[in-house]
Protein backbone atom coordinates (compact mmCIF):
# COMPACT_ATOMS: atom_id res chain seq x y z
CA UNK A 1 0.00 0.00 0.00
CA UNK A 2 1.40 3.40 -1.00
CA UNK A 3 -0.21 6.84 -0.75
CA UNK A 4 0.67 10.48 -1.47
CA UNK A 5 3.14 12.46 0.67
CA UNK A 6 0.51 14.66 2.34
CA UNK A 7 -1.51 11.73 3.63
CA UNK A 8 1.32 9.30 4.24
CA UNK A 9 1.48 9.27 8.04
CA UNK A 10 -2.28 9.29 8.53
CA UNK A 11 -2.93 6.55 6.01
CA UNK A 12 -0.04 4.39 7.19
CA UNK A 13 -1.73 4.45 10.60
CA UNK A 14 -4.96 3.34 8.90
CA UNK A 15 -3.16 0.46 7.18
CA UNK A 16 -1.58 -0.47 10.51
CA UNK A 17 -5.07 -0.72 12.01
CA UNK A 18 -6.53 -2.79 9.18
CA UNK A 19 -3.49 -5.05 8.67
CA UNK A 20 -5.05 -7.93 10.70
CA UNK A 21 -8.20 -7.70 8.54
CA UNK A 22 -6.12 -7.78 5.35
CA UNK A 23 -4.24 -10.75 6.75
CA UNK A 24 -7.48 -12.76 6.84
CA UNK A 25 -7.62 -12.61 3.04
CA UNK A 26 -4.01 -13.68 2.49
CA UNK A 27 -4.95 -17.18 1.23
CA UNK A 28 -7.55 -15.85 -1.20
CA UNK A 29 -5.16 -13.19 -2.52
CA UNK A 30 -2.32 -15.70 -2.88
CA UNK A 31 -4.49 -18.03 -5.00
CA UNK A 32 -5.77 -15.11 -7.06
CA UNK A 33 -2.28 -13.81 -7.81
CA UNK A 34 -1.06 -17.32 -8.68
CA UNK A 35 -3.95 -17.74 -11.14
CA UNK A 36 -3.22 -14.35 -12.73
CA UNK A 37 0.42 -15.32 -13.26
CA UNK A 38 -0.63 -18.50 -15.04
CA UNK A 39 -3.09 -16.55 -17.21
CA UNK A 40 -0.49 -13.98 -18.23
CA UNK A 41 2.34 -16.45 -18.84
CA UNK A 42 1.82 -16.71 -22.64
CA UNK A 43 2.31 -12.93 -22.90
CA UNK A 44 4.83 -12.47 -20.10
CA UNK A 45 6.58 -15.29 -18.25
CA UNK A 46 7.86 -14.06 -14.88
CA UNK A 47 9.84 -17.26 -14.30
CA UNK A 48 12.35 -16.18 -16.98
CA UNK A 49 13.66 -13.54 -14.56
CA UNK A 50 15.60 -13.86 -11.30
CA UNK A 51 14.79 -10.94 -8.99
CA UNK A 52 11.70 -8.79 -8.41
CA UNK A 53 10.66 -5.93 -6.12
CA UNK A 54 7.04 -5.79 -4.93
CA UNK A 55 6.20 -2.12 -4.28
CA UNK A 56 3.48 -1.60 -1.67
CA UNK A 57 3.67 -5.27 -0.69
CA UNK A 58 0.96 -5.13 2.00
CA UNK A 59 0.53 -8.46 3.78
CA UNK A 60 2.83 -10.28 1.33
CA UNK A 61 0.36 -12.37 -0.71
CA UNK A 62 1.81 -11.25 -4.05
CA UNK A 63 5.33 -11.82 -2.74
CA UNK A 64 4.34 -15.39 -1.86
CA UNK A 65 2.94 -16.02 -5.33
CA UNK A 66 6.06 -14.56 -6.95
CA UNK A 67 8.20 -16.80 -4.76
CA UNK A 68 6.28 -19.80 -6.12
CA UNK A 69 7.39 -18.74 -9.61
CA UNK A 70 11.01 -19.20 -8.53
CA UNK A 71 11.86 -15.50 -8.18
CA UNK A 72 13.96 -13.91 -5.46
CA UNK A 73 11.45 -11.48 -3.97
CA UNK A 74 11.81 -8.30 -1.93
CA UNK A 75 8.71 -6.49 -0.69
CA UNK A 76 8.80 -2.81 0.24
CA UNK A 77 6.00 -1.33 2.37
CA UNK A 78 5.65 1.82 4.53
CA UNK A 79 3.09 0.47 7.07
CA UNK A 80 4.86 -1.36 9.90
CA UNK A 81 1.92 -3.61 10.88
CA UNK A 82 1.58 -4.72 7.27
CA UNK A 83 5.27 -5.64 7.35
CA UNK A 84 4.74 -7.65 10.53
CA UNK A 85 1.94 -9.65 8.90
CA UNK A 86 3.91 -10.20 5.68
CA UNK A 87 7.01 -11.42 7.52
CA UNK A 88 4.89 -13.91 9.42
CA UNK A 89 2.89 -15.08 6.41
CA UNK A 90 5.71 -15.22 3.84
CA UNK A 91 9.03 -15.96 5.58
CA UNK A 92 10.71 -16.92 2.27
CA UNK A 93 10.64 -13.31 1.06
CA UNK A 94 12.56 -10.29 2.32
CA UNK A 95 10.52 -7.29 3.48
CA UNK A 96 11.85 -3.76 3.85
CA UNK A 97 10.32 -0.56 5.19
CA UNK A 98 10.21 2.10 2.46
CA UNK A 99 8.05 4.49 0.45
CA UNK A 100 8.19 4.61 -3.35
CA UNK A 101 7.15 8.28 -3.28
CA UNK A 102 10.42 9.08 -1.52
CA UNK A 103 13.69 7.34 -2.42
CA UNK A 104 13.61 3.57 -2.11
CA UNK A 105 16.50 2.03 -0.14
CA UNK A 106 17.98 0.29 -3.18
CA UNK A 107 20.75 1.07 -5.68
CA UNK A 108 19.96 1.85 -9.32
CA UNK A 109 18.96 -1.23 -11.33
CA UNK A 110 18.94 -3.56 -8.33
CA UNK A 111 16.14 -5.79 -9.67
CA UNK A 112 15.27 -7.50 -12.96
CA UNK A 113 11.60 -6.61 -12.44
CA UNK A 114 9.43 -4.50 -10.18
CA UNK A 115 5.66 -4.70 -9.68
CA UNK A 116 3.06 -2.53 -7.95
CA UNK A 117 -0.30 -4.20 -7.39
CA UNK A 118 -3.36 -1.96 -6.94
CA UNK A 119 -1.25 1.04 -5.95
CA UNK A 120 -1.68 3.41 -8.92
CA UNK A 121 -5.42 3.93 -8.47
CA UNK A 122 -4.87 5.41 -5.01
CA UNK A 123 -2.43 8.08 -6.19
CA UNK A 124 -2.89 11.45 -7.84
CA UNK A 125 -1.26 11.80 -11.26
CA UNK A 126 1.81 13.61 -9.94
CA UNK A 127 2.46 10.87 -7.41
CA UNK A 128 1.88 8.12 -9.98
CA UNK A 129 4.64 9.64 -12.07
CA UNK A 130 6.94 9.70 -9.01
CA UNK A 131 6.19 6.02 -8.51
CA UNK A 132 6.91 5.17 -12.16
CA UNK A 133 10.20 7.07 -12.09
CA UNK A 134 11.40 5.48 -8.87
CA UNK A 135 10.41 1.99 -9.98
CA UNK A 136 12.21 2.61 -13.27
CA UNK A 137 15.31 3.70 -11.38
CA UNK A 138 15.63 0.44 -9.42
CA UNK A 139 14.61 -1.88 -12.30
CA UNK A 140 16.67 -3.34 -15.17
CA UNK A 141 14.15 -5.08 -17.42
CA UNK A 142 10.44 -4.38 -16.84
CA UNK A 143 8.17 -2.43 -14.48
CA UNK A 144 4.70 -3.95 -14.04
CA UNK A 145 1.76 -1.77 -12.98
CA UNK A 146 -1.14 -4.02 -11.98
CA UNK A 147 -4.47 -2.22 -11.41
CA UNK A 148 -8.22 -1.96 -11.93
CA UNK A 149 -10.12 -1.34 -15.12
CA UNK A 150 -13.55 0.32 -15.12
CA UNK A 151 -15.40 -2.77 -13.83
CA UNK A 152 -16.03 -3.11 -10.09
CA UNK A 153 -17.58 -5.43 -7.47
CA UNK A 154 -19.29 -5.07 -4.04
CA UNK A 155 -16.31 -6.59 -2.22
CA UNK A 156 -13.84 -4.25 -3.88
CA UNK A 157 -16.06 -1.27 -3.06
CA UNK A 158 -16.23 -2.35 0.60
CA UNK A 159 -12.46 -2.70 0.93
CA UNK A 160 -11.77 0.59 -0.84
CA UNK A 161 -14.21 2.40 1.48
CA UNK A 162 -12.16 1.11 4.42
CA UNK A 163 -8.97 2.46 2.85
CA UNK A 164 -10.50 5.86 2.13
CA UNK A 165 -8.51 6.34 -1.10
CA UNK A 166 -9.43 7.74 -4.51
CA UNK A 167 -10.84 4.47 -5.86
CA UNK A 168 -14.39 5.68 -6.54
CA UNK A 169 -13.21 8.76 -8.41
CA UNK A 170 -10.77 6.53 -10.28
CA UNK A 171 -13.36 4.01 -11.49
CA UNK A 172 -15.78 6.78 -12.48
CA UNK A 173 -13.25 7.85 -15.11
CA UNK A 174 -11.48 4.49 -15.42
CA UNK A 175 -11.17 4.28 -19.19
CA UNK A 176 -9.96 7.88 -19.44
CA UNK A 177 -7.60 7.30 -16.52
CA UNK A 178 -6.12 4.18 -18.10
CA UNK A 179 -5.60 5.92 -21.45
CA UNK A 180 -3.95 8.85 -19.70
CA UNK A 181 -1.96 6.42 -17.61
CA UNK A 182 -0.44 4.84 -20.71
CA UNK A 183 0.47 8.27 -22.07
CA UNK A 184 1.89 9.25 -18.70
CA UNK A 185 3.89 6.02 -18.50
CA UNK A 186 5.49 6.82 -21.86
CA UNK A 187 7.02 9.89 -20.23
CA UNK A 188 8.84 7.53 -17.88
CA UNK A 189 9.28 4.40 -20.03
CA UNK A 190 10.28 3.67 -23.61
CA UNK A 191 7.64 0.98 -24.14
CA UNK A 192 4.30 0.03 -22.54
CA UNK A 193 2.54 -3.27 -23.24
CA UNK A 194 -1.02 -3.60 -21.91
CA UNK A 195 -2.19 -7.13 -21.02
CA UNK A 196 -5.69 -7.76 -19.67
CA UNK A 197 -5.18 -10.33 -16.93
CA UNK A 198 -8.72 -10.70 -15.55
CA UNK A 199 -12.24 -9.32 -15.85
CA UNK A 200 -11.38 -6.29 -13.72
CA UNK A 201 -7.65 -5.77 -14.11
CA UNK A 202 -4.72 -5.25 -16.48
CA UNK A 203 -0.94 -5.39 -16.32
CA UNK A 204 0.95 -2.43 -17.78
CA UNK A 205 4.34 -3.93 -18.61
CA UNK A 206 6.81 -1.07 -19.01
CA UNK A 207 10.38 -0.95 -20.27
CA UNK A 208 12.66 1.60 -18.56
CA UNK A 209 14.08 4.24 -20.89
CA UNK A 210 17.63 3.68 -22.09
CA UNK A 211 18.86 6.87 -20.39
CA UNK A 212 17.69 5.41 -17.07
CA UNK A 213 19.85 2.30 -17.56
Amino acid sequence: MVKSDKKNKKENKLFDRIAPFYGLFYGYQFKHYSKIMQNVKPQFDLSKYRTILDVGSGTGALCGALLEEGLQVVGVEPAEKMLQVSRRKTPGCSFVSGDVLAVLPFEDKSFDLSIASYVAHGLVKEDRKKMYQEMGRVTRERVIIYDYNERTSPFTSFVERLEGGDYFQFIRYALQEMEECVSEMKLCFSEVQVVNVSHRAAWYICKPKEEML
